[in-house]
């Protein structure tokens, strides 16, 4: 992995409200993980095991409580990356609020590191609120559609 890569993955962390992130290959592991001091630790190749801190500046994050209802599931992101309704910006979007999703049916992309990612429901149901916004970046794990 080239130095621009790690930058380059280090400033995603830095953008988000993810604390931890880890990345193996058979030639390195890296560990990025945002301290209560707002500090990131990277561990290098395998074969140099020590670790060097980072200073980032600190993100100022506000959450905004959400309101519990039983009957509600979310479709939640299955990796980082900036989340997109659509295929391409002259097309339609996967789904609108209102439309039936079954269970491995496309409900939007997410771009990281230039990829394009399908992003499949794991469940069906109702679209009754999209979470995010086209151009948003998104975190592991962050709902993305609730449904009922």
């Amino acid at each position: 992995m080239q130095i621009d890569h790690i930058k380059e993955l280090i400033e995603l962390l830095d953008q988000t409200s993810i604390h931890e992130m880890e990345l193996e290959t058979s030639e390195f592991k890296l560990s990025l993980k945002k301290e209560t001091a707002q500090q990131i630790v990277a561990s290098t190749p395998l074969a140099q095991p020590s670790t060097a801190p980072l200073s980032v500046p600190a993100v100022e994050e506000s959450e905004a409580p959400q309101a519990e209802v039983s009957n509600l599931r979310t479709i939640t992101s299955p990796m980082v990356g900036t989340f997109y309704s659509r295929p391409a910006p002259d097309k339609d979007t996967y789904v609108k609020v209102g439309d039936r999703v079954e269970m491995g049916q496309v409900v939007c992309i997410l771009e990281a590191m230039k990829l394009f990612n399908d992003v499949e429901a794991e469940i069906s149901g109702e679209v009754v609120e999209i979470l995010v916004a086209d151009g948003d970046l998104v975190e592991y794990g962050q709902a993305l559609f609730s449904v009922k």
